[in-house]
């Protein structure tokens, strides 16, 4: 289930990421969405993942924020 804007995402993601990782999140997602789809069962499970390790390469979390590394 690709996400068409930052709205489409799930509220755990929207509610704690800035904007910019946001887009890096739902861009990652989409990619590996796309890429990994004949493994239908591990799918989104790799998605997430992919998307995560995407926004890790630019923000840390500091404390309960998101910031820019």
């Amino acid at each position: 289930m690709p996400y068409g804007s930052n709205l489409d995402l799930p509220p755990s993601v929207r509610e704690h990421l800035p904007e910019h990782a946001q887009a890096i999140f739902r861009e990652a997602f989409n990619a590996a969405w796309d890429t990994y789809g004949e493994r239908l069962e591990a799918r989104e499970a790799l998605a997430f993942r992919v998307a995560w390790s995407a926004v890790k390469k630019g923000y840390r979390k500091l404390g309960r924020n998101w910031v820019p590394k």
